[in-house]
């Protein structure tokens, strides 16, 4: 990182489909040293605090394939690409790349998981907390590590949990305090790059 950052704050919109045209356009259109995904996510993991800042580590995609009747088969499972192809391995897009200029040792790293629907019945968050374990959910995450890993980009992917996820219950989600501590993370960073 230079000695003075220069920053670029990029809103991709909404889900996989406009993160990843949104950071491919960008990327391909300037170089740069470091991308920070920032974002709010569900957790699975209760041992995770709303409000508190994590970094995702790996992301699957969650809903990307054929439901079989009651089975459930991933784009691998269907013979579209081996597991370890690249940029994934054994399934998972990987930030094997966790080092950064920013000190990140009182983040937690987690796993990820990336939808297109957000889980809000039991049966889905069952079904999906069984088949992959990730710790956390977006519908953003796994287009960031897809395009950074094929674009050899440096990355991070920072979340605050904003909610866990239930069946939906938008009074328990506390979305204005994740803001507020990813907001609060992304400062002290940008504070020590300047």
């Amino acid at each position: 990182m230079p000695a003075k950052a220069h920053v670029r704050v990029l809103n991709t919109g909404v889900g996989l489909m406009a993160a990843t045209f949104s950071l491919t356009r960008a990327l391909s259109a300037r170089n740069y040293d470091l991308v920070i995904g920032a974002g709010i996510a569900g957790a699975f993991d209760r041992s995770l605090s709303l409000g508190e800042c994590v970094l995702v580590e790996s992301e699957e995609l969650g809903d990307l394939g054929a439901e079989d009747h009651d089975s459930f088969l991933d784009i691998f499972s269907l013979g579209f690409g081996s597991p370890d192809e690249a940029p994934f391995s054994n399934g998972k897009l990987v930030n094997k790349a966790q080092d950064q200029p920013f000190p990140t040792g009182h983040l937690k790293s987690v796993t990820g998981l990336t939808v297109n629907t957000v889980a809000g019945n039991q049966a889905t968050i069952t079904a999906r907390s069984t088949r992959y374990g990730a710790q956390v959910e977006s519908m953003e995450g796994a287009a960031l590590h897809y395009v950074c890993l094929q674009m050899g980009k440096p990355f991070q992917q920072l979340r605050a949990i904003s909610n866990y996820v239930t069946p939906r219950n938008r009074a328990a989600w506390k979305i204005g305090e994740a803001v507020m501590a990813l907001n609060a993370q992304l400062i002290e960073w940008l504070k020590q790059s300047t």
